[in-house]
């Protein structure tokens, strides 16, 4: 039996998911609950914010995030990824830094202008 604590909405459901019978969820407060419990024990997914380097010397890093979810056993070799890049002026939010994660179909996108 695993718990969690539901990060879908503001309530914080307490959750417990039973490995042992089909991965039932009980707890939630709403259906987002019991999709949560499900997805976060058998294939946990997160989104992935940071920045990278620019050669702007008034912005000299951009923020980026990625625009859907990835394994989370992923994360850390995505952020990889991200230190050897040094984006160009003008940058423009929503502009792909990197496309197709891992054949995820997922990018690292620019969340900011920067000029």
């Amino acid at each position: 039996m695993k718990e969690l604590i539901c990060i879908t909405c503001p309530r914080g459901c307490h959750l417990k998911v039973d490995e042992e019978n089909g991965y039932e969820v009980t707890g939630n407060s709403c259906p987002r609950g019991k999709e949560y419990g499900y997805n976060e024990v058998t294939n946990p997914k997160r989104v992935v914010t940071s920045t990278v380097r620019t050669n702007s010397r008034e912005y000299p890093r951009c923020p980026v995030k990625t625009n859907g979810a990835i394994p989370k056993e992923k994360m850390f070799d995505a952020m990889k990824l991200l230190d050897d890049i040094v984006l160009a002026v003008p940058i423009y939010c929503g502009e792909k830094v990197i496309e197709n994660l891992f054949d995820t179909g997922i990018d690292f996108v620019a969340t900011k202008d920067v000029q």
